[in-house]
């Protein structure tokens, strides 16, 4: 891997452990405050606003395969996360609805489709 590409690796790893963490520390947070069964749609609307000014504002890709990447990316570090920090560690073993299966499809789709949609751009102002 060159120096580039493990930039681009690392830069990957962070903002999709960021991502995962604020939504990690809103559902503590609304925990206190709205039933735990509607946790996640409170918490869905704010982090697609906070992915898409990531995807937008901090992350350059320079070819598609490399945003699918990053959503395939955001999606593992978003299970793997869940999975220790929320089903083992809370003992959450009701964790898996609706609400996580649209976070993890979005984890994939958004860098996809924001990724598609820069590229094309870039390429119509060329």
């Amino acid at each position: 891997m060159g120096k580039n590409n493990a930039a681009v690796f690392l830069n990957t790893l962070l903002w999709g452990f960021i991502l995962w963490l604020f939504g990690y520390v809103l559902g503590m947070l609304l925990f206190a405050v709205v039933p735990k069964e509607t946790i996640g749609w409170y918490i869905l609307p704010l982090g697609v606003s906070f992915t898409l000014w990531v995807l937008f504002k901090k992350i350059k890709r320079e070819s598609f395969g490399c945003y699918i990447g990053l959503g395939v990316i955001w999606t593992i570090i978003g299970i793997i996360l869940d999975y220790i920090f929320i089903v083992m560690l809370l003992k959450a073993t009701d964790y898996y609805k609706l609400d996580v299966y649209v976070y993890y499809a979005l984890a994939l789709l958004l860098p996809i489709v924001v990724g598609w949609y820069q590229l094309k751009t870039a390429k119509e102002i060329e």
